[in-house]
C-alpha cells in the first residue's frame, strides 16, 4: 500500500495542469500535517510538475519531457527575472515557444509576434494589448505597471503579463542563460532516463527457495536478481556468487547480499557508472527516497547512455568545454602525443597567470584524450597531484605531454608534464578508473 507522501505526489500529479495549491490545501484534502504536505510539495518541485513564485504561490505545471527541456514556462520566467505577475495567472503554466525584443516600431513589432511567444518590452501598453490579441505573452521591463483593461485582457486570455525591474538588454541575457542552461541539463542523462522498470524486472522475495534463482537464470540468461518485500522495497541483491554451494531448497534470504548498493532516479549515469567500475559491478537496483523498487540498469546500459551522450547535435557549453576548446594542435614524438593549448585572458586569475582550475582541466582533459586515442576508454579521476613549477602568463601557448606509466582494464596511472618556451612549468601524477567501451 502506498504510503501518505506518495499518496499526496499522485493526487498532486493528477491535478490539472494550471491549477493552484497550497501547503494548507493539500493537508486539508488529504487529512495529512502540514509538515508532510510540505514536504510532497518540495518533491513534486523537485520532479518538475508544481512550480513555486513569490507573490503568486504554488500551480501545477505540465512536466517538460525531455527533448522539450531547452523551452520554459511562463512560471520560470518569472522566477528567472525575478518578476511580478500583473495579470494572467491562470497561463502560467504554458510554454514560450520564442521571445521577442520589442525595439521597433509597433506594425514592425507585431510582425514578429505571434502565438506561444514572450514579448519584451518597456512602458508601452499599446504593443501589451496587441500581442495579447496575437496569442503572445508579455514581460514588461524597467518595473513599469499596465493599465487595468490590459490586465483584464490577460485574465480572458489565460497569458501572463509580468513586470520586472531589469532593463532589457538585462532580462534577454537572463532567460537566454536559463535556456542554455536547461540545454547542460539536457545533456546530462540520468538513470531514470535508461532504467529498465520494475514491471520488466524479474525479483525474488526473501521466502522463495534458491532453486528459483536457478529457474530464472535459465529463462533469462541473467545471474543477478533483487530481493524485495511485499512492498518492493530491496532488502537485497542474490548472484551466481552468492548461491554457490548452496542447497536449492534453501531460502534466498540466506544466500543473498543484504544492503546492496542502490542509485536513485535522478542520479546522473555518469556518476553510476564510476560507482559500477569501481566497487566491481554490473547491474545496480533504482530505488525511491524510501528503498523501493523503481526498476534496473546494467553496466551495458550504462555504457550505451555515455555514447549517446557524445553524439549529442544540441547541448549546452560549459566552463570545462569553453577552456578545452582552446586545444589547438597535436603532435606525435617518439615518447608519445603532445597537446598544444593557447591561454587566454578568460583561463587566468587576478595575476594574469593561468589559474589552478584551468590547469587541472587542461591536464586532466590531455590525460583523456591519450587514453581515447589508445582506444582504452574515458577516465575518472581518483586522484591527483599537481605541481606548479613556474608561473604561465596570458596568451602563452604551452605544450602538455601525457604518459601512460600503468593501464588495466578498470584502473591506470598517469603522469603529465607541462612545458612553456621549452621550460618546464607544472607537472601532475594521477590515478584513474577507466570505463571502457563496449
Amino acid at each position: 500500500m502506498a504510503t501518505k507522501h506518495e499518496q499526496i505526489i499522485n493526487y498532486i500529479d493528477s491535478l490539472g495542469v494550471g491549477e493552484k495549491i497550497s501547503v494548507r490545501q493539500i493537508a486539508k484534502e488529504m487529512n495529512v500535517s502540514e509538515g508532510t504536505a510540505y514536504r510532497a510539495i518540495k518533491e513534486a518541485e523537485n520532479k518538475g510538475f508544481v512550480s513555486t513564485i513569490e507573490r503568486v504561490g504554488t500551480i501545477r505545471i505540465e512536466r517538460k519531457k525531455k527533448e522539450n527541456i531547452e523551452k520554459l514556462t511562463f512560471a520560470e520566467v518569472v522566477n528567472v527575472v525575478e518578476g511580478q505577475v500583473l495579470g494572467g495567472r491562470s497561463g502560467l503554466h504554458k510554454t514560450l515557444n520564442k521571445f521577442v525584443i520589442g525595439a521597433m516600431k509597433l506594425e514592425a513589432m507585431m510582425r514578429y509576434t505571434g502565438a506561444g511567444n514572450l514579448l519584451i518590452v518597456g512602458n508601452r501598453t499599446n504593443a501589451h494589448q496587441l500581442a495579447l490579441e496575437a496569442g503572445a505573452a508579455v514581460l514588461v521591463t524597467g518595473g513599469f505597471d499596465t493599465d487595468d483593461h490590459v490586465k483584464k485582457l490577460a485574465d480572458k486570455m489565460e497569458l501572463p503579463v509580468i513586470s520586472t525591474s531589469y532593463d532589457t538588454f538585462t532580462v534577454a541575457t537572463m532567460i537566454n542563460r536559463a535556456i542554455y542552461d536547461q540545454l547542460i541539463k539536457k545533456e546530462i542523462v540520468l538513470v531514470e532516463d535508461i532504467l529498465t522498470p520494475a514491471s520488466q524486472t524479474i525479483c525474488l522475495e526473501p521466502s522463495d527457495k534458491v532453486g528459483k534463482w536457478y529457474e530464472y537464470n535459465q529463462e533469462t540468461g541473467h545471474g543477478r536478481f533483487p530481493v524485495i518485500d511485499r512492498n518492493n522495497k530491496v532488502l537485497g541483491m542474490v548472484t551466481s556468487k552468492d548461491i554457490m554451494g548452496v542447497d536449492k531448497d534453501s531460502p534466498v534470504e540466506k544466500a543473498m547480499t543484504r544492503n546492496p548498493i542502490t542509485v536513485n532516479g535522478k542520479t546522473s549515469v555518469a556518476s553510476a557508472a564510476q560507482m559500477m567500475v569501481w566497487e566491481g559491478i554490473e547491474v545496480l537496483p533504482v530505488t525511491d527516497s524510501h528503498q523501493k523498487l523503481e526498476g534496473m540498469i546494467s553496466r551495458q546500459d550504462v555504457l550505451k547512455a555515455l555514447q549517446v551522450i557524445q553524439r549529442q547535435p544540441q547541448i549546452g557549453e560549459k566552463l570545462d568545454d569553453i577552456v578545452t576548446n582552446q586545444f589547438l594542435d597535436t603532435e606525435t614524438i617518439k615518447s608519445g602525443h603532445v597537446y598544444k593549448c593557447s591561454i587566454t585572458p578568460q583561463m587566468t586569475n587576478h595575476l594574469g597567470t593561468i589559474s589552478y582550475g584551468v590547469f587541472t582541466t587542461l591536464v586532466t582533459e590531455a590525460a583523456n584524450r591519450l587514453l581515447r586515442s589508445q582506444k582504452k576508454g574515458d577516465l575518472v579521476v581518483e586522484n591527483l597531484s599537481i605541481l606548479f613549477l613556474k608561473p604561465v602568463q596570458m596568451d602563452s601557448v604551452i605544450e602538455i605531454h601525457p604518459r601512460i606509466l600503468e593501464v588495466g582494464r578498470k584502473f591506470g596511472k598517469m603522469d603529465v608534464d607541462v612545458y612553456n618556451e621549452g621550460n618546464i612549468v607544472g607537472k601532475a601524477m594521477m590515478m584513474v578508473q577507466i570505463m571502457e567501451r563496449s
